[in-house]
């Protein structure tokens, strides 16, 4: 019997997200777009002007308000295309506010250089005015940037090839969404099933090992017909980051990707090299797979499999809800009734449908309500998304409740953060209520799950950044082979020798969107450690931790990120919070191989 996604239109609307805190219609959303254009064109006006802290207060505020316009229009247009990429109509919205963003940074990229030129009396001095208070930490974190910061006019052309530089990412985004095709497969017991970007991790996570080998075979097949473009993308965004750094003048393009936050490159430094001295525990874990799941050989495909036997659980959206309301409990009833509100409020898009964006996501503005979008499955992992992504949002609603506009976004570093602290609490107040060994051997395998997926496979990722972008410094080919060559030798780094490497492992980096916004992907692992020690501090510490984390929750961009997360309890420029993590997923390994054995 063959499993076939809803059309959106035959989705009930109460599972579809409401976007009219953002606009009512397109119509409304065109008559905002085409409104831009006198404010965009008043931007030059200023170029010459700041000089002074009353010109300079005067064209932040402008600034600030039309950014918070542009974001409605743009942010209303990405999640119109997410809900099915394939419509031209979503499409230009998606692009005509993309360029709208760009015509706008491209005009303002004067004022940065435009202040950092001022002698450096006068620059003090206006900083130092009272009337830019509001923008006070902006205007110290401009001066610290001022080494790498362009001329006015070296700046304004950089930022008008903002589009064509985004180019890569919006090939790679729109054939995986949009353009790939996969063949159907069959099951084990001769079944057609759907493969799907939105599907593949569920297939990969059935018990049927034929069904799982063929939808792996299927998905990658695919990719590995698309290799070339794929590869010639990510080059492209690679080369544009390479060579930006090197006009601002920064080592490499990852020490300019930490230097936007103040990230020290010696906090990813630690995160590779506290991983790799734990490489141990992550082969155990590869190997406990191959045990529990009796193979002789362990592939690819199986990496998702269960580990508990009997029938898989599976929830409805409703009793997700009910979980999710329960686990973020210990953080008191202000948030609780917030997440009460996002469900009731229509804050989320639960269902995939065909062309609909894969994933999920948290998005919203400073004055719509946070949007989730999600690819809701049913499965323990779909339920842990929910989660997950409602830390985001609950994130979101918070600094943008506290925080001026100006300061209202938080930066990527602590992104993950919020969201991985309601992962843990989901597992923790899952397990502390499980006692039957086989159900306590899966949520222990969804633990174990985090673990591998957000620090040994992020990190992982991360080191693939590091290579490829080292390649491209030192002037080296980045082609389907030579990059394919280096994901294969990390797949067989981090799962060890229990793993048989499938020729399509090696093409699994084509299908990673987050490699188009360079050296992201480090920040879900570091996140993940620090959510590992918040988590466990609300849980053991009780009032005082979930003080201190509901005020980080409020930072927003108010102050440097290392600095927001040693406000909440956590000091990353130490290797100790990733050890302690991976010491706990040590702990939680430990159980899971006990129960195996009473199992056995």
């Amino acid at each position: 019997m063959s499993e076939k996604m809803k059309e959106r239109n035959e989705i009930e609307e109460q599972y579809k997200w409401d976007l009219s805190t953002l606009y009512r219609s397109d119509e409304e959303w065109e008559a905002a777009l085409a409104s831009l254009d006198e404010e965009i064109a008043k931007i030059p006006e200023w170029q010459g002007k700041l000089n002074t802290a009353e010109n300079i207060r005067n064209f932040l505020d402008l600034y600030t308000k039309l950014s918070g316009k542009m974001e409605n229009v743009y942010t209303y247009s990405f999640l119109r295309n997410s809900e099915d990429t394939r419509k031209a109509d979503a499409q230009s919205m998606y692009a005509r506010a993309y360029g709208k963003i760009v015509e706008a940074s491209s005009k303002a990229a004067f004022w940065r250089p435009e202040i950092l030129s001022l002698d450096e009396e006068t620059l003090e001095k206006i900083v130092n005015d009272e009337l830019l208070q509001p923008y006070a930490f902006m205007m110290q974190d401009l001066k610290r940037m001022a080494a790498h910061t362009l001329s006015g006019k070296e700046e304004q052309l950089l930022a008008a090839f903002g589009e064509a530089l985004g180019a890569p990412q919006r090939i790679a985004e729109n054939l995986m969404d949009a353009d790939m095709v996969y063949d159907s497969v069959k099951d084990g017991e001769g079944n057609e099933r759907e493969v799907s970007d939105a599907t593949f991790i569920l297939l990969q996570s059935n018990k049927d090992r034929v069904l799982r080998e063929n939808a792996f075979r299927s998905y990658y097949k695919g990719y590995r017909q698309h290799i070339n473009t794929f590869a010639a993308a990510y080059a492209g965004t690679v080369k544009g980051a390479v060579t930006e750094a090197a006009m601002r003048g920064f080592g490499s393009s990852r020490e300019m990707s930490l230097a936007s936050d103040n990230i020290p490159v010696s906090v990813f430094d630690n995160l590779i090299a506290t991983v790799h001295a734990n490489m141990d525990k992550m082969h155990r874990y590869v190997r406990l797979r191959k045990k529990i799941l009796k193979l002789d050989e362990l592939h690819y495909y199986d990496v998702y499999a269960p580990l508990a036997s009997g029938e898989t659980k599976h929830y409805s959206y409703e009793e997700a809800q009910k979980l999710v309301l329960k686990a973020v409990s210990p953080l008191g009833e202000e948030y609780n009734r917030r997440v009460e509100k996002a469900f009731e409020d229509r804050w989320i898009d639960v269902y995939p449908n065909p062309g609909k964006a894969g994933g999920a996501y948290s998005s919203g503005t400073y004055t719509s309500n946070p949007y989730i979008m999600m690819n809701f499955t049913g499965t323990l992992d779909s339920v842990s998304t929910i989660a997950h992504e409602m830390g985001h949002s609950m994130h979101s609603w918070n600094t943008n409740h506290t925080q001026p506009q100006q300061y209202a976004d938080y930066s990527l570093f602590v992104a993950e953060v919020a969201s991985t602290v309601n992962e843990n609490l989901l597992i923790e107040q899952l397990l502390k209520e499980e006692t039957d060994p086989k159900a306590r051997l899966a949520l222990l395998n969804q633990y174990l799950e985090g673990f591998k997926g957000t620090v040994y496979r992020q990190t992982m990722f991360a080191e693939f950044e590091m290579k490829a972008h080292a390649m491209a410094e030192r002037g080296e080919s980045l082609d389907p082979t030579s990059l394919s060559n280096v994901y294969e030798e990390l797949i067989k780094q981090y799962f060890g020798e229990d793993l048989v490497i499938d020729d399509e492992v090696k093409y699994e980096w084509s299908r990673i969107p987050h490699f188009y916004r360079p050296f992201y992907v480090y920040v879900y692992a570091t996140g993940y450690c620090t959510a590992s020690a918040l988590s466990q501090m609300i849980l053991n510490e009780g009032e005082a931790a979930v003080k201190r984390y509901l005020e980080f929750l409020q930072m927003g961009s108010s102050a440097y990120p290392i600095d927001e997360l040693i406000h909440a309890g956590v000091d990353l420029n130490t290797p100790a919070p990733i050890e302690k993590a991976l010491a706990l997923f040590g702990r939680v390994l430990d159980e899971a191989e006990k129960i195996a054995d009473e199992l056995a």
